[in-house]
């Protein structure tokens, strides 16, 4: 079995050992590998997925992996990386998010043997225990002093945070535990906010189960853009991994437009090239400045994996259509995919130059006349001439569309 922690370390995934020297020990082994999620959204993100990722990696150089979905956390919250309390979520609400959540990790984890990996619930074993069992049990191990030490309670007490928030770590720790105990666990990954709730996991093991118990934690970088913007943050808001939710043309589109920087980065951090692969792309980029080769490769990559060959395939399709304006080639969904931001209604009977003032074209009937006259206006994908055409429902895709263009790259779609 290889040691994978070169390869983590190499795509610059882990920022923060408990004890390298340890983990690394271990992983020449096979070892079982937590990571929780939490069911707060109805879908993970790509900030998500560059945890699952890692439990992808590690599963692929033979370790068992477990992913815990939060579903008695989740209805607690976690204060990290929050400046207030944040709302409790209901019972159904949690219940719905948690199978969303679980759906999507089958979707990337090979669960085909329990060996293998694992999903469960963290409500299982949280969601029923007593109070006084809670307190007696566990809550003695954890001293006020400690707790308060964490910077995930520390950067809240001026703003102020609940017990029940201030009691999560305890249940993440209890978290750990179960799983050391019932499946042999004996390394935690989560992002880097995370930190103080794994290191407490581990002093719950080695207070329980002697100081000696073998058990270690890692977290990975929080991704930043090289514009110090957040990673997985587009002009429409979150990626999201489901595809109702954010399509993979968006997706590809985040990649396509990552700057030369953040391309090569992410190709370490989120596809599973190789190092060779990574390298050899790197030069041939380098060489070819204004190709963006890191970019295109990048963004098929995620998106392949993120939504198969056929998402990308779309993805890269309807791209080549923006390209080439062969808009009219557009199923109805994907010219709301491409396009619905920038709907605006038209009536019945307009002229095309009301119709281009109207959905933002031109800035007056002047110069959208200019434009006409210039040839540099096309409507689903055919040249326009006439500035005093009228248009209506007849002339429309699907009876309701006129996508319009001008020059190259502007696109407009009006909407009857």
């Amino acid at each position: 079995m290889s040691n994978v922690i070169d390869d983590l370390n190499y795509r610059g995934l882990i920022e923060q050992y408990s004890s390298e020297d340890n983990v690394r020990k271990l992983l020449d082994t096979k070892q079982t590998i937590y990571c929780g999620f939490d069911p707060s959204a109805s879908s993970m993100h790509l900030g998500n997925y560059v945890m699952i990722s890692t439990l992808m990696r590690l599963q692929r150089a033979g370790h068992k992996i477990i992913a815990v979905v939060g579903g008695a956390t989740g209805m607690i919250g976690d204060p990290s990386g929050k400046s207030k309390e944040r709302n409790l979520q209901n019972e159904d609400t949690l219940k719905a998010n948690t199978e969303c959540i679980r759906s999507q990790l089958e979707r990337f984890l090979d669960l085909s043997d329990p060996e293998k990996g694992l999903i469960v619930n963290n409500y299982d074993w949280l969601g029923h225990m007593e109070t006084l069992d809670f307190l007696r049990e566990y809550g003695k191990f954890f001293s006020i002093n400690y707790m308060l030490s964490k910077e995930i309670v520390s950067s809240r007490l001026e703003s102020g945070i609940s017990f029940t928030e201030f009691a999560y770590q305890i249940l993440q720790s209890i978290d750990f535990l179960t799983l050391y105990r019932k499946y042999g666990c004996r390394i935690q990954i989560g992002g880097n906010d995370q930190w103080g709730n794994l290191t407490s996991g581990l002093e719950l093991i080695r207070k329980v189960e002697g100081e000696n118990a073998s058990a270690e934690c890692m977290t990975a970088h929080l991704l930043l853009r090289s514009d110090g913007k957040k990673f997985g943050k587009s002009e429409q808001g979150a990626l999201f991994l489901n595809p109702e939710m954010t399509s993979p043309y968006h997706l590809y589109q985040y990649f396509i437009n990552s700057s030369d920087e953040d391309a090569v980065r992410y190709l370490k951090v989120l596809t599973f090239l190789s190092k060779d692969e990574i390298e050899a792309l790197t030069i041939e980029h380098l060489a070819h400045p204004g190709e963006r080769i890191a970019q295109k490769k990048l963004a098929y990559e995620v998106t392949k994996d993120i939504h198969g060959e056929q998402g990308v395939e779309e993805a890269i399709k309807m791209s080549e259509v923006l390209f080439s304006g062969d808009v009219a080639s557009l199923k109805e969904n994907e010219i709301i995919d491409l396009l619905g931001g920038l709907q605006k209604g038209i009536a019945e009977g307009m002229s095309l130059l009301d119709i281009l003032v109207a959905v933002g074209a031109a800035p007056s009937k002047t110069q959208g006349r200019t434009f006409v006259v210039q040839n540099s206006v096309s409507i689903n994908g055919m040249k326009v001439t006439d500035p005093d055409k009228h248009y209506g429902k007849a002339d429309a895709l699907y009876g309701k569309y006129l996508v319009i263009r001008r020059g190259k790259k502007n696109y407009y779609l009006g909407e009857f």
